[in-house]
């Protein structure tokens, strides 16, 4: 009887190593097709013809207030015309002070980013479905509790 529970024993033991091993292997396994690119491994096609250069309609005057630290706010107005050239106001609030600026813009990030060059200005805004979201100048998403304060609306 000593060998038949000693034997059940080291079977149990078994049973249960290849269990937990089968469901390591399935977590590795989900967790190995996440780092995957989608397209590789369910076959979706991802668009990379379609951008916001080629597919929104982006021309237009572009409107927000952006946060100032030393005034309520920066009223800012942008205007991107169809021959790459823009327009910049600036006017701060409860101050004297407006910026203005002109110049011609590129399209970075494969047309998903313009990038505003001027005399006064120089800036990166990512291009979305009717607003413009300011980025940093490395090209990066501005973070922080004012980040939904910096973008600008499509005026129609």
């Amino acid at each position: 009887m000593k060998k038949t529970s000693l034997f059940a024993g080291i079977f149990f033991l078994v049973a249960l190593a290849s269990c937990t091993s089968n469901n390591k292997k399935q977590f590795e396994s989900k967790d190995t097709a996440d780092q995957v690119a989608p397209d590789s491994t369910t076959h979706e096609h991802i668009d990379h013809e379609h951008n916001s250069q080629n597919s929104l309609d982006w021309n237009g005057t572009y409107k927000g207030v952006y946060p100032c630290a030393d005034c309520p706010g920066i009223e800012t107005t942008v205007v991107l015309n169809n021959d790459g050239t823009f327009s910049y106001t600036g006017v701060y609030q409860e101050r004297d002070t407006k910026i203005e600026d002109t110049g011609k813009f590129m399209w970075h990030d494969n047309g998903s980013v313009v990038h505003l060059m001027g005399k006064e200005v120089n800036m990166k805004l990512r291009v979305g479905e009717n607003q413009l979201i300011s980025l940093d100048q490395e090209g990066k998403p501005i973070e922080g509790p004012l980040k939904d304060h910096y973008v600008l609306k499509k005026q129609n």
